[in-house]
């Protein structure tokens, strides 16, 4: 039902694209389905060369991110001492936006992959930090006993205990970050880069005034944040199924 629910909002939005198109009547705004024709073309050649680069730095700054953040959040939410050291500097950074870190982070780590990479790691590892934490200091001192009770030490309350009572919270950060990070990854590949989505969009839509080709890269980062959170969804249903056990 989900995936036809999806499949129905997706029609609807290009049948508006489609009015909208023959109203405006520029080429500003060609038609959806020359633009999709065109995705599905180049989907294969350069448009999917530039998915792959993208995709890559969204996956690896959120498999540095989700290594990172979760076993500090748990020690945070373990430790109301460690807790009270560190939550001053979590309250005082986490607001920041981390896109106007973008230019430090260029002049220390220069053109390449990892500038991006670390402007989406920040994003995603406060988010999942906070909500781990949270979530790990919320769990019922009766549960911890119990399981104290039966001879788990640090190790075992970790694994069987605030693990699987993170995850929601993991998954609920990242599902939440996934937005955020794809269009801070489209401001990251317009500086000095050649790679990406980002720098696809700007260079048919702002230099070649290609119009079909940038909305065919518009729909491409469409696609890959909506992957992404179909991938975290899925996610989700397979590792806190307890959550639908009803």
């Amino acid at each position: 039902m989900r995936r036809r629910a999806i499949l129905l909002a997706a029609i609807v939005l290009v049948l508006l694209w489609a009015l909208l198109s023959a109203v405006v009547n520029r080429p500003i705004l060609p038609s959806p389905f020359e633009v999709l024709w065109i995705t599905v073309r180049e989907l294969p050649g350069e448009l999917g060369g530039h998915l792959l680069v993208s995709l890559w730095r969204v996956v690896a700054s959120t498999a540095l991110a989700v290594l990172a953040a979760v076993p500090l959040g748990i020690v945070l939410g373990q430790s109301a001492r460690a807790d009270r050291w560190f939550s001053p500097f979590v309250y005082l950074l986490f607001p920041i936006p981390k896109v106007v870190l973008l230019p430090v982070l260029l002049l220390f780590f220069g053109i390449g992959d990892l500038t991006k990479i670390a402007v989406i790691f920040l994003i995603l590892f406060f988010q999942i930090l906070v909500l781990v934490r949270d979530q790990a200091a919320g769990l019922r001192p009766e549960l911890l006993f119990s399981v104290r009770s039966l001879g788990a030490g640090r190790r075992g309350l970790f694994r069987f205990v605030y693990l699987p009572a993170s995850l929601p919270a993991i998954l609920t950060g990242l599902r939440q970050s996934i937005g955020t990070a794809v269009a801070v990854l489209y401001v990251a590949e317009l500086f000095a880069t050649q790679q990406g989505l980002g720098y696809y969009i700007y260079l048919h839509g702002s230099t070649l005034f290609d119009y079909p080709r940038m909305y065919a890269g518009v729909i491409a980062m469409s696609l890959l944040g909506l992957g992404l959170y179909l991938v975290v969804d899925a996610a989700q249903r397979r590792l806190c199924r307890w959550q639908y056990a009803a």
